[in-house]
């Protein structure tokens, strides 16, 4: 598994030797909605804005670098976050992946994007009342917790204030589980 997760980063990374138009992103996290609840560990999470918590704010910050490699309709991508998750917690991820554009009209732009996505926790089978999902892989005595997972993805709605610069709305569709939304600016370089 992890040769294949090397040689998957090794093929996207050479993808980016082709010419064009290269962008650094930042983004701000914001909010993560469970589309279904996570009713049975709410009580776990602090920063939830409802009892059942369907939305729980996370705090934290995606740095991205995006490479061109057909103009800016068709980029790789590499992502790398940190945040507070819903428990309240330091989490995060690092995505290598494709992107494309989906459409532009004038100022507006949509980007959708796949690829291989490895996210990470501090471990919650240490934290009372936790009941486990088993999504994540880690024992109880481990520090972290980690999910890989192959189809990691994001869809980005851009504003283009000026050539150089922007503003961008990011929804990363982990559904049925998790919907995560945040807002940054991309600026090329």
């Amino acid at each position: 598994m992890l040769r294949s997760s090397l040689i998957a980063i090794c093929f996207l990374f050479s993808l980016t030797i082709a010419r064009g138009q290269d962008n650094v992103g930042l983004r701000l996290f914001g909010l993560s909605i469970h589309p279904h609840s996570e009713a049975e560990n709410a009580a776990i999470m602090p920063l939830r804005l409802d009892p059942q918590a369907y939305l729980v704010q996370n705090l934290g910050a995606i740095l991205s670098y995006e490479k061109a490699i057909y103009r800016d309709i068709f980029t790789s991508k590499l992502a790398l976050a940190l945040y507070s998750d819903c428990a309240a917690r330091l989490g995060g991820f690092i995505h290598i992946g494709l992107r494309g554009r989906v459409f532009k009209v004038g100022q507006h732009s949509l980007y959708g994007g796949l690829g291989p996505t490895l996210i990470f926790r501090r471990n919650w089978l240490e934290l009372e009342g936790y009941k486990d999902q088993k999504l994540f892989k880690g024992a109880k005595g481990d520090c972290f917790q980690y999910l890989f997972l192959w189809y990691g993805g994001e869809f980005d709605y851009r504003y283009q204030i000026n050539q150089r610069l922007d503003a961008v709305v990011s929804l990363i569709p982990g559904y049925p589980d998790l919907i995560s939304l945040s807002i940054g600016i991309n600026y090329r370089l």
